[in-house]
């Protein structure tokens, strides 16, 4: 008998819930409110991601735009990361942020309530990594990523994800990319 495959938004099957897939807090289950648009990175897409990023990111200092359910940032601070900043406006979903970096103990992560593209634009500081993954077909992607160069330190990676494929941009080589389902998503590295 085939076993049901949980639907998106869910881990082990309950919704609005995702998964840690690696690191100190692995396995760990964190909630996300139910909000339009808040479709975190799948389980397979996140593995695919940090198997390419080597796997662990000790005293990396990582920003996570558009963070939503904290996925991407969760894992990064997971994996090692010395800092991780997560932007993200919806009142909801930082509530749930705050939550959840709490019960992790994460202490690494600095939630900030904001508008992505507002933040990085008054934002002198640089980043080992940046994941850049805005509501699905939004287009928010094209916006950041023409102002990614200057917030990458020396050698810095961005993750994109987006409704599209991802374009070579200037400045920056296509180190490997995928897709799953709908979503196009690449690691860039700063040249």
């Amino acid at each position: 008998m085939l076993a049901k495959r949980a639907a998106p938004g869910r881990a082990h099957g309950a919704a609005n819930r995702v998964r840690i897939i690696g690191g100190q807090y692995r396995r760990r289950l964190l909630d996300f409110p139910d909000s339009a648009g808040l479709h975190p990175t799948p389980d397979r897409v996140r593995e695919t991601l940090f198997n390419w990023l080597g796997q662990d990111l000790p005293g990396w200092v990582c920003l996570d735009l558009f963070a939503g359910s904290g996925a991407l940032g969760f894992e990064a601070a997971s994996r090692g990361a010395g800092r991780v900043i997560m932007v993200e406006r919806d009142r909801a979903a930082i509530d749930a942020l705050d939550k959840n970096r709490a019960v992790l103990g994460a202490n690494q992560i600095d939630v900030r309530r904001a508008d992505a593209l507002a933040w990085l634009a008054n934002s002198r500081e640089t980043f080992d990594l940046i994941f850049v993954d805005p509501p699905f077909d939004s287009g928010l992607a094209a916006a950041v990523l023409a102002d990614l160069a200057r917030h990458l330190k020396s050698g810095g990676q961005a993750y994109v994800e987006q409704g599209s494929e991802v374009l070579p941009l200037p400045g920056f080589i296509i180190h490997r990319s995928g897709r799953a389902g709908r979503s196009h998503f690449a690691l860039l590295i700063k040249e």
